[in-house]
């Protein structure tokens, strides 16, 4: 593509990020596809190598000052603030140094990330930060607390951020996936048998999804999101609308056949008895 983008995806050892980092790369933008270990950055030179593509991959943890600092050398046009973790399990069990590392990763590294890229895009007058959300930052599921609370950290700080930059010329958007197969849902629900004791749990009994799937220490985890989990490339699809700028939306969600139950949902809380 002539007149390629310089763009940072954090994350992009797995999942959407790797996708399409490889994607935006073959489309002819710079891609600095960011992943926090060297086996991730290896398979990425290693299949980047094998499209024959130009891909420049980086060691980025985004809670490491020092990376971050690094980083913010890159000089991008766009930023996609993609890595992410998951704890699930229910709020009043869980350990709380689980929940400080969902939101040290997926909330506190990467708004101290963007702070950084933030200044540069006023400086020059254009750049877009884009905030990978999810379903879950838009409504809460039992046991699934700790996650939806860093989402829903995000969509105010996404919000916050696109109305404070837009007049001096940047761009924020989020882009909110629902259950997709990229394994992140799975390892959040392998996660739980880490820590979570069923014999000495409080909520052993009622610890059920909101599909009403007992979670067995998180062994019917894929039972319960399997079926249910998308092909990940509309989503990968529209992570190159959102870098080329054809989407102008601050929201950005698929899979399109859940909006009305989210609205649902959302609309419901109002009515919600203690």
């Amino acid at each position: 593509m002539a007149g390629g983008k310089r763009i940072l995806i954090t994350g992009a050892g797995s999942g959407f990020g790797r996708d399409a980092a490889l994607r935006l790369a073959e489309r002819g933008h710079h891609v600095i596809a960011a992943a926090e270990n060297r086996p991730q950055m290896t398979g990425l030179i290693e299949e980047a190598d094998r499209r024959g593509i130009g891909l420049q991959v980086e060691n980025l943890d985004v809670t490491d000052a020092l990376h971050r600092s690094q980083a913010h050398a890159w000089d991008v046009d766009v930023l996609f603030n993609n890595a992410a973790v998951g704890e699930m399990g229910p709020l009043a069990e869980i350990p709380l140094e689980l929940v400080r590392r969902v939101f040290e990763v997926n909330v506190f590294g990467h708004l101290a990330l963007a702070q950084g890229f933030a200044r540069q895009m006023v400086e020059r007058g254009n750049g877009r930060i884009v905030w990978l959300s999810s379903i879950a930052g838009l409504t809460t599921n039992p046991y699934l607390g700790p996650y939806c609370a860093s989402k829903y950290a995000i969509e105010s700080i996404a919000q916050a951020m696109h109305d404070e930059l837009k007049p001096l010329g940047v761009q924020v958007c989020t882009i909110n996936p629902g259950p997709y197969r990229t394994g992140f849902n799975d390892r959040m629900g392998d996660a739980l048998r880490v820590w979570f004791d069923r014999e000495k749990s409080i909520s052993a009994e009622h610890f059920t999804t909101d599909l009403g799937v007992e979670v067995r220490l998180a062994d019917d985890y894929g039972e319960m999101t399997g079926e249910s989990q998308k092909d990940p490339e509309e989503i990968v699809e529209l992570f190159v609308k959102v870098a080329e700028g054809e989407s102008g939306l601050f929201r950005n969600f698929l899979p399109a056949d859940r909006i009305e139950e989210v609205k649902r949902q959302q609309a419901a809380i109002w009515d919600l008895r203690q």
